[in-house]
């Protein structure tokens, strides 16, 4: 979730529940509800968790001892481990035609920056080489780069606005694909590779799937609704198990601004008259969503490409719905269908799945390519009894009709946020990243916070959003009905309550067993079932008020069997922690640290762009990167244990 997106505005007006109402009648109910708060403890939810370590690609568990919160300008790890920066903004990313050095002034152009690493590095993957390997010492990394600090990207900020520094600007936007390798011990990105590439706000993208050429997606560029420029605002990510990368569109409305009245499906998605600031649409017109009311319906979807093949084309997928998508992490089914989980970040949204019409090909990954096109997506309802179930959007069934607005099937997905609401699906605090356990397919679900949980014309508490003015955030998670993804129903409970421990208010005290947090986002589950947690704290909310005793940005390895969680990671000034993956062979940890020296005001003042933080190259620096770091241990051992 980028800081651009802190406008405080709601757009879920519908009636439907929230998790808060849920929890707090269910909690009630089981005389859990203790004083402000209710406390659902890790283990209440019969699971299956500590019965499936012959499952586990490996055992492992907690054995670094956790660090203390830092306030320092520098990423710190435990005693014993070492984290080396990789790849950095503007560090070339390898392309045979070319690999322009990054300038420290800003002075790289939209050219250069279309050859460098985007800005803000978001959700990572790794992919061994070659293709359906092992290989832990070569391999492809592919990560989204969410958004733009322009008093970063250029020298003068957004003096002298122009078409180069727009282009630029979406440059520095979209996905990387670096080819990295260990050589004597260190991990470097070879320059050149036929792999490297960079997706951006610039490329030319398909659209595929129901929506794909359907009315609504329509534009005077594209009469056919099948082609669209650019991916962007890609936060969180996902993969499938033949190989390619999903890349999740986030908070794509907040470029768009409105010259004319607003549609009411548009105010619904967040387009407002001046949109949040990256003046796009002085040289891009199709960002004026008064001009182009359809540009805005061509984004906001899960995008599919295959970082093996340099030439092939990104391809949006509609089959997976149109919200913020925060991430996409996928599951596969007992009938070997694939089931993806899809989380809206925004205040009041919903948790989605996606179940594939087909079974995935395990011996021709080719045939694989359009499965995303056809299958059903899902929202989920989650009742006070600790049970849920997931109501289908399809067109024609309950209240997805004509009668009802809705025109087809394209429109449903085109309105997936609208078709939610109408089935009655629940509201939750701002879902974040989501995880599956590798052994027993048990989901968990950040849930980061939510200040206006409960407040004046707001919706109120449930048992799954427990708190009012939810400052700290908490941990859902469920296990679908017969341990299968494919499942209709599912139980749930939290798994975790972020807070303070030491908070003169008992209600944000939280109840975690360990190093406390707050505003957990990130979510991954290594071989081992250790889960990693990682924290995006607001840098408007860092180290003050409710916040002032967490410290910096933070990741965590939390034991599931146990509840017991241990700080790993500490990050420098203003960043967010976000995006992690190992090697296969576990002894190499993949790391994202995003926009360090985040200014609380928003975007950073060009003349002072190391105001707030000089991370990673110092004070010789000329201002802060977003970069991946490598984390491994000094004597070569698994990660974590």
């Amino acid at each position: 979730m980028s800081h651009s997106y802190s406008d405080g505005r709601t757009l879920n007006d519908s009636p439907n529940t929230t998790f808060e109402q849920i929890l707090e009648t269910r909690l009630s109910r089981r005389g859990l509800l203790k004083g402000a708060v209710a406390l659902a403890v890790a283990g209440s939810l019969p699971l299956s968790v500590a019965g499936c370590a012959t499952g586990l690609r490996r055992e492992g568990g907690l054995g670094f001892r956790g660090i203390a919160v830092s306030t320092a300008d520098a990423v710190r790890v435990p005693e014993g481990y070492a984290a080396n920066v990789l790849y950095a903004w503007g560090d070339p990313v390898g392309h045979p035609s070319g690999s322009p050095a990054f300038r420290p002034d800003a002075g790289n152009t939209a050219d250069d920056q279309a050859l460098q690493a985007g800005m803000h590095h978001d959700g990572i993957h790794y992919f061994p080489l070659p293709y359906g390997s092992d290989n832990s010492a070569n391999g492809l990394l592919v990560m989204n780069h969410e958004y733009t600090d322009d008093g970063l990207l250029h020298a003068d900020g957004f003096a002298n606005w122009s078409a180069d520094k727009v282009r630029k600007a979406q440059n520095a936007h979209g996905c990387s694909v670096i080819e990295v390798r260990a050589a004597g011990g260190k991990w470097e990105v070879v320059r050149p590779s036929r792999y490297a590439r960079r997706v951006t706000a610039r490329t030319p993208l398909r659209i595929s799937g129901p929506a794909a050429g359907s009315a609504g997606m329509k534009t005077a560029a594209d009469p056919a609704g099948t082609t669209v420029l650019g991916t962007f605002n890609n936060c969180a990510h996902g993969f499938t198990p033949w190989g390619t990368y999903l890349t999740c569109e986030e908070n794509w409305d907040t470029y768009f601004t409105s010259s004319g009245t607003l549609m009411p499906d548009q105010k619904r998605n967040g387009v407002s008259p001046k949109g949040r600031g990256y003046r796009w649409d002085e040289f891009d017109e199709r960002f004026d969503a008064g001009r182009h009311p359809h540009e805005p319906n061509r984004h906001g979807w899960v995008v599919e490409f295959d970082p093996y093949d340099p030439q092939s084309q990104p391809v949006k997928r509609t089959a997976l719905g149109r919200f913020s998508h925060e991430g996409a992490w996928s599951a596969t089914a007992r009938d070997g269908r694939l089931v993806v989980y899809l989380g809206d970040d925004r205040r009041f949204e919903y948790i989605y799945k996606f179940i594939s019409r087909d079974a995935w090909n395990r011996v021709d990954r080719n045939a694989n390519r359009n499965l995303l096109d056809h299958g059903t997506l899902y929202v989920a309802r989650f009742h006070d009894d600790g049970n849920g179930e997931w109501l289908p959007l399809v067109h024609g069934q309950g209240k997805l009709t004509r009668e009802y607005g809705f025109a087809d099937q394209a429109d449903v997905l085109i309105r997936t946020r609208a078709a939610a609401d109408a089935v009655g699906a629940t509201k939750m605090d701002r879902p974040e990243w989501i995880a599956v356990h590798p052994a027993s397919h048990e989901v968990y679900c950040t849930l980061t916070n939510n200040s206006q949980r409960g407040t004046k014309d707001k919706a109120g508490i449930d048992r799954a959003n427990p708190r009012a003015n939810n400052v700290f955030g908490q941990i859902i998670r469920w296990r679908e009905a017969g341990d299968d993804p494919a499942g209709m129903k599912f139980a749930w409970d939290l798994f975790a309550i972020a807070g303070d421990p030491q908070h003169p208010d008992t209600a944000r005290r939280g109840n975690i067993k360990g190093d406390a947090y707050g505003s957990p986002d990130g979510l991954w589950f290594d071989d081992s079932g250790l889960l990693w947690i990682q924290t995006d704290v607001s840098a408007s909310t860092l180290n003050k008020n409710h916040y002032e005793r967490l410290g910096n940005n933070q990741m965590l390895a939390a034991d599931i069997r146990t509840g017991e969680t241990r700080r790993f990671l500490t990050g420098p000034n203003g960043c967010e922690v976000t995006g992690v993956v190992m090697t296969p062979d576990a002894r190499t940890m993949f790391v994202n640290i995003q926009h360090p020296g985040e200014s609380p005001q928003g975007r950073n003042d060009p003349l002072q762009p190391k105001a707030h933080s000089a991370w990673p190259d110092g004070s010789s620096g000329g201002r802060p990167r977003s970069a991946t770091v490598v984390i491994r241990r000094n004597d070569g051992g698994i990660i974590g244990t």
